[in-house]
């Protein structure tokens, strides 16, 4: 999908003149999607991730080959089911924290059932 791509960016301070000039077209598949063959789109249901700016019924788009690093938002799997949370790496410890205080902590140790399905790098959300 190919969507009309202003010259000029808008100003979020003070507003500066109005420009009419177009820059051409951008395909927001390039402009969301790194790696293809390893993204995919998840739906965010529920209230854990408020405070990464995840709310329930966003788009959350996820890189599978991009590895977990500190603080990565994640997809992760546990006992089967998929959630989405904030990795904390500590050494060879994990955690997967919510951005929420209302929220549980997930601690996991080598009798979990959990592994990192993918990396959230964007997400979707409606404004109104």
């Amino acid at each position: 999908m190919k969507v009309t791509l202003y010259l000029n960016s808008v100003c979020a301070g003070f507003p500066s003149p109005a420009n009419d000039y177009l820059e051409g077209e951008i395909d927001l598949n390039k402009y969301l999607i790194k790696n293809p063959l390893a993204t995919f789109i998840v739906k965010a249901q529920g209230n854990c991730m408020l405070q990464a700016g995840i709310h329930s019924g966003d788009l959350l788009i996820v890189d599978r080959s991009i590895k977990p690093k500190n603080n990565s938002i994640v997809i992760a799997s546990i006992d089967g089911d998929l959630t989405v949370k904030r990795i904390k790496i500590s050494g060879k410890k994990f955690l997967l924290s919510s951005d929420n205080k209302d929220y549980e902590n997930v601690k996991i140790n080598n009798e979990s059932d959990i592994f990192i399905w993918g990396i959230v790098t964007k997400v979707i959300h409606n404004v109104y």
